[in-house]
C-alpha cells in the first residue's frame, strides 16, 4: 500500500511493520537456520505479532471511531481491512513453518506428543503431573448459562472445551480454562526413553485431565480448543496535572492494571473448531469489529523462547566469545585508559561488563563524587542499578532519569524506581509529554584539584540482557566537546526546563531534526555542484515525513543514498525521477540490528553520527534524544568498515523496494554474512 501526497511516496507504515515481521518469519522457514532457532524465531514473531495487535491496531480502532487519519496514511478501515488479509497469509504461513520444524525435530529424536501418541508409561507419567502439579492451577467456566463471558486476560491462552454424552441423553455443554502460566512451564518433559526426547505441551497435559476435571457432570466426551484474545495495551496519561511527577509512579501502576482488561483487537482460534462454537464463543464475548484469525491447535508460540535445552549442538547458533578490548583489560582503571583516548564498544560482539566495570569502579573510587544517568529499558536483574546502588552505598551522589513510560518494560522500571529510592538515589521521571530516550551516563571526578567528567554515550539501552543479543554502540570518553554539552543536557533533564545550545550534541526535540536537515541540504548543494555526495543511514524505522521528503529532493539532486533500516520504512525506493538513487536493505540475522549511524560525505569531510533516535517523528519532536559526532578518526574508519560490511550483505540482507516481496539479496560476489563478517573483523583488528 504506497500513498501519493503532494508529489511524494510514501508506504503504509502499518503494512510496512508487517513486513518486517515477515523477514523474520523467513528465518524461521529457511532451512539453513540451525532447527531450534527456527523455533526462536517463530517465538519472535508471535511475540511481535502480539505487540502489533495490542498497539499499532488498537491505535487504528481508535482512529476509525473518532474519524481520525493522516494525509499520508489511507483510511483506518482500509488499512485495518488490508491487516486482516496479511495476517491470515501470514498465520497460515506460519502454521507450514511450524509442521516442517516438527517434521525435522522428529527426524532428529525430539518428538512433540500429543495424547494419542502417549504409551501407556508415558500417559501414566502424564497423568500423575497434571494431578500433582497442574490441576491446582485449574478454575474453568461454564459458560452456557453466562449472559457474559467472565473477562479474559490479555495475551493468556484458554482451552475451550465442548462436553457431549455419546448417548445423547444430555445437550453440550461447554466451559473455558485459562492455561496457567507462572509457576508451570509451557512444555512438560516426560522420561527419558533411549536417544529420544519426549515433549509435551502443558494444553495437552490439562487436555488428559478433562475427564477429572468434569467428573461431576455426566459426559462421556470431550473436545478442546485453544483461544487468545489481544487487547488493546495503549494507555495515557494526564500531563498537564500539577502532581505529575508527584504520581506519575501511582498513574502508572493503575494503568498497566487497566492494561489486561483493554477493548480487545484479536482473536486467534484453533482452525479446527467447530462454527457453531466459535459462534458462541464470539456472541459470550461480545467480539465485534476485532480481527478474527484462524490458527492452529496451539497458540501463544512466544513460549518457544523457553523450549527445552534438548537436541545436538548444531541444533543451536555457535556460542559468540565477546571479543576482548586488551587495552581496557590490561588497565588499571577504566578511568585510566579513558584518560588516554576514546574507546568504542560494539555490542553483543564485545562485552557490555566493559560499562559495568567502569560503574563499579566509579562507585567505590574516592575521587569520584557524582554520577547522573538516563535509563529507558531495565533489566529484570540489572548489574547497572545494581551498581548505582552500590555507588550511593559509599557515598557517592546518583541522580537517575528514570523513563517509567518505556512501553512493556514498566513494571522493571517501576521496581528499579522503587530499589534506587530506598537506596537514596535520585529518581526522576522525565518531563510531561516527552518520553526520555537517551542512552548517557556520566561520572564526575576530581582530578588535580579539578572537576572532570566521563561519559558513556550510546545508541541502546542500558540493559546487560538485551545487550547480548542486540547490535548496538557506544563510545567512552572525557572528551570536553562531547561533556560539555553533556552538562548542559543534565542540566536539561534534572534542573531547569530552559532551552540549552548545542555545540556538538544532536539533542531532540530541540536541534537534532534541523542538524540532520542540514546535512542532507548541504548534500543536495554538493550534487548539484558536482561534488562528492551521498548519505548513508542505518535505523530502525524511517517514518518522518519531512526526513523523508528530504531523502527524495537529494535522490533528485543526485545524491547516492544507502539506507540500512530493520523494521518501518515508509520511504519508496527505485522510483524514476523520485527516488532511483535510493537503495534501501533490511537485515535480519541472529542478532537485532538496533544501532542507529548517519553518515554524510561531506565533500570528502565525511561527518558520521551515532544517535538513540530513529528518521520518525516521535522521535525527533516528541522524545528528548541524544545523537553525537564521532571526531576519533580510529573509531570512525572502525565504524565505517562496520557499516561497509552490512551494505555488502548478501547473505541475510533483503532489499526492501515497492515490490513488498522481501527478496535476499543475491549477487556473484564472495557470501557476506554481515553479523559473521563483523566479528571476524573486530577479532583481527583487536588481535583476540
Amino acid at each position: 500500500m504506497i500513498k501519493e501526497y503532494k508529489g511524494y511516496l510514501f508506504k503504509d507504515r502499518e503494512i510496512s511493520w508487517m513486513l518486517f515481521n515477515e523477514r523474520v518469519l523467513q528465518e524461521a522457514e529457511n532451512e539453513e537456520t540451525p532447527l531450534l532457532e527456527r523455533l526462536k524465531f517463530l517465538a519472535i514473531f508471535s511475540s511481535n505479532n502480539d505487540e502489533f495487535f495490542r498497539v499499532r491496531v488498537a491505535i487504528l480502532l481508535r482512529n476509525q471511531k473518532i474519524g481520525k487519519r493522516s494525509h499520508i496514511q489511507f483510511p483506518p478501515d482500509v488499512i485495518l481491512s488490508e491487516i486482516q488479509r496479511i495476517a491470515v497469509l501470514q498465520s497460515e504461513r506460519f502454521n507450514r513453518a511450524y509442521e516442517q520444524i516438527s517434521e525435522k525435530l522428529e527426524e532428529n529424536n525430539i518428538h512433540i506428543l500429543d495424547l494419542k501418541e502417549l504409551t501407556n508409561t508415558q500417559k501414566s507419567a502424564v497423568v500423575d503431573y497434571a494431578k500433582r502439579e497442574v490441576m491446582p492451577y485449574l478454575f474453568p467456566v461454564i459458560i452456557d448459562d453466562l449472559k457474559h463471558v467472565p473477562h479474559l486476560r490479555d495475551r493468556s491462552i484458554y482451552l475451550a472445551i465442548r462436553m457431549n454424552d455419546s448417548k445423547k441423553a444430555y445437550s453440550p455443554k461447554h466451559a473455558i480454562i485459562e492455561i496457567p502460566q507462572s509457576p508451570l512451564n509451557r512444555f512438560f518433559i516426560l522420561p527419558e526413553d533411549g536417544e529420544h526426547k519426549n515433549i509435551m505441551y502443558l494444553d495437552d497435559v490439562i487436555r488428559t485431565s478433562l475427564n477429572r476435571i468434569f467428573n461431576i457432570f455426566d459426559y462421556d466426551e470431550f473436545e478442546a480448543y485453544t483461544i487468545k484474545l489481544t487487547r488493546d495495551a495503549e494507555f495515557t496519561i494526564d500531563d498537564d496535572s500539577e502532581d505529575y511527577k508527584r504520581n506519575l509512579l501511582e498513574k502508572i501502576q493503575r494503568s498497566l492494571k487497566q492494561r489486561s482488561i483493554g477493548s480487545p483487537t484479536r482473536f486467534v482460534y484453533d482452525a479446527d473448531m467447530p462454527k457453531v462454537m466459535l459462534d458462541l464463543l464470539l456472541d459470550k464475548l461480545q467480539l465485534r469489529n476485532v480481527n478474527l484469525i484462524a490458527g492452529g491447535r496451539y497458540h501463544n508460540f512466544k513460549d518457544f523462547m523457553d523450549f527445552p535445552k534438548v537436541g545436538k549442538p548444531e541444533h543451536y547458533y555457535p556460542n559468540y566469545t565477546p571479543l576482548a578490548i586488551p587495552e581496557l583489560d590490561n588497565s588499571k582503571t577504566m578511568f585510566e585508559a579513558i584518560t588516554k583516548k576514546d574507546y568504542f564498544l560494539n555490542h553483543p560482539y564485545q562485552s557490555f561488563d566493559y560499562l559495568i566495570r567502569m560503574l563499579r569502579e566509579a562507585a567505590i573510587d574516592p575521587h569520584v563524587q557524582a554520577i547522573k544517568i538516563t535509563l529507558y529499558r531495565v533489566a529484570k536483574h540489572s548489574n547497572v542499578v545494581n551498581a548505582l546502588i552500590n555507588a550511593v552505598k559509599n557515598g557517592k551522589k546518583v541522580t537517575v532519569l528514570m523513563e517509567l513510560q518505556a512501553r512493556f518494560d514498566e513494571e522493571h522500571n517501576i521496581y528499579w524506581t522503587n530499589k534506587l529510592q530506598e537506596a537514596g538515589a535520585r529518581v526522576h521521571f522525565g518531563k510531561p509529554g516527552q518520553k526520555v530516550h537517551t542512552k548517557v551516563c556520566v561520572i564526575y571526578r576530581t582530578e588535580e584539584g579539578k572537576k572532570v567528567t566521563y561519559a558513556h554515550l550510546a545508541t541502546g539501552n542500558y540493559n546487560g540482557v538485551t545487550s547480548r543479543i542486540y547490535c548496538d554502540h557506544g563510545l567512552l570518553t572525557k572528551n570536553t566537546k562531547y561533556t560539555n554539552d553533556l552538562e548542559r543536557l543534565m542540566d536539561m533533564l534534572f534542573q531547569s526546563p530552559r532551552k540549552q545550545k548545542f555545540e556538538h550534541l544532536l539533542v531532540a526535540p530541540d536541534n537534532m531534526s534541523k542538524r540532520f536537515e542540514e546535512a542532507i541540504d548541504n548534500e543536495i548543494k554538493n550534487a548539484r555542484a558536482g561534488k562528492q555526495a551521498y548519505i548513508i543511514a542505518k535505523m530502525n524505522s524511517l517514518l518522518d515525513e519531512n526526513m523523508i521528503k528530504k531523502l527524495y529532493d537529494a535522490s533528485r539532486a543526485g545524491v547516492k543514498i544507502e539506507l540500512i533500516v530493520r523494521g518501518i520504512c515508509s520511504i519508496v525506493p527505485g522510483i524514476t525521477g523520485l527516488s532511483d538513487n535510493i537503495r534501501v536493505i533490511s537485515i535480519i540475522d541472529r542478532f537485532l540490528e538496533h544501532a542507529r549511524v548517519y553518515i554524510f560525505a561531506n565533500d570528502g569531510n565525511e561527518k558520521v553520527f551515532l544517535a538513540s533516535a530513529d528518521w520518525m517523528s516521535r522521535n525527533l519532536f516528541n522524545r528528548i534524544e541524544c545523537g553525537f559526532p564521532i571526531y576519533d578518526e580510529e573509531i570512525k574508519e572502525e565504524l565505517r568498515a562496520i557499516i561497509d560490511i552490512q551494505l555488502n550483505d548478501n547473505t541475510k540482507a533483503r532489499l526492501i523496494d515497492s515490490d513488498f516481496d522481501n527478496k535476499f539479496v543475491r549477487n556473484d560476489g564472495k557470501p557476506i554474512r554481515a553479523q559473521h563478517a563483523i566479528y571476524e573483523y573486530l577479532k583481527h583488528k583487536y588481535g583476540v
